[in-house]
């Protein structure tokens, strides 16, 4: 701003009403005085996914919107050695791969895998990921798991990268996020690069190109309804495998890193 220089901003959810609720007398003091004088001197703001660019709060400022979503790096999952962590090889492996977050849906999930394994049906679960700066909630979620019929089928590897994430991505049969609120959902598509079919709710902003694409199943964020969609997933693999193909497709035609530069680049072009 102080060179007047173009420049865009990115906010990646930030900008979501929800999370503004959150400390929030500190957030309109920052929002006054630093974000809204940005957003009214920015060439454009560039939000992931349309639904972001609806539901993002602007101060009353008009701004110039785009609308181009985030990439991701692929891999060969037959390729990679297992690294880190046994799991089953005679039954589903259910992936959470996220932050332990309230928003994340695990008040929906865990109760229904609960009621999954009541029901008879086999699946192994791994809850992959953390919270640093909510250590009270991470640490609530796993006692839960814990003391619940779970336990026994259940895997908790706290946060995860490089090779070790690939190897479980690669070892997945079926990947779930039903989030109350999500800007874009680049777990989901890594997920999916690495050919595995989705679960999430219809509230993760990919939701609408994986239900064109038959990429995975999604669902109301209710406990019913994405037990109901579970079961359906769990019990049917050849649907599976056939929804895992066609979510490796999406990401390589949507949201390769290649496709994705070269709309930026043709974005910084027409601002410049």
């Amino acid at each position: 701003r102080y060179r007047q220089l173009p420049y865009i901003l990115r906010p990646l959810g930030t900008l979501d009403p929800a999370d503004l609720q959150k400390k929030r007398q500190l957030k309109q003091i920052y929002a006054n005085f630093l974000e809204k004088p940005n957003l009214a001197a920015a060439a454009a703001v560039h939000f992931t996914s349309q639904q972001e660019c609806q539901t993002a709060e602007r101060f009353n400022i008009k701004t110039k919107d785009i609308v181009i979503p985030l990439g991701v790096d692929f891999f060969d999952p037959q390729a990679l050695p297992v690294k880190g962590f046994a799991l089953p090889e005679n039954k589903p492996i259910i992936l959470y791969m996220s932050r332990l977050d309230p928003k994340k849906g695990l008040d929906l999930l865990l109760p229904s895998l609960e009621r999954l394994l009541e029901k008879g049906l086999d699946f192994h679960f791994v809850l992959a990921g953390g919270n640093p700066q909510d250590r009270e909630y991470e640490n609530r979620i796993k006692n839960q798991i814990e003391r619940s019929i779970l336990a026994k089928n259940t895997t908790i590897t706290g946060f995860v990268t490089g090779e070790v994430k690939n190897s479980l991505l690669a070892r997945a049969d079926l990947f779930v996020l039903p989030s109350y609120y999500e800007n874009f959902g680049i777990a989901v598509a890594e997920a999916m690069a690495a050919g595995i079919p989705v679960v999430i709710s219809d509230r993760v902003d990919l939701h609408p190109a994986v239900a064109a694409a038959a990429a995975g199943w999604v669902t109301a964020c209710q406990l019913e309804d994405l037990t109901n969609t579970l079961e359906a997933a769990i019990t049917n693999p050849k649907i599976r495998q056939q929804r895992g193909k066609n979510a490796r497709d999406l990401v390589l035609n949507q949201y390769s890193w290649s496709a994705i530069a070269e709309q930026m680049l043709t974005v910084y072009q027409n601002l410049v």
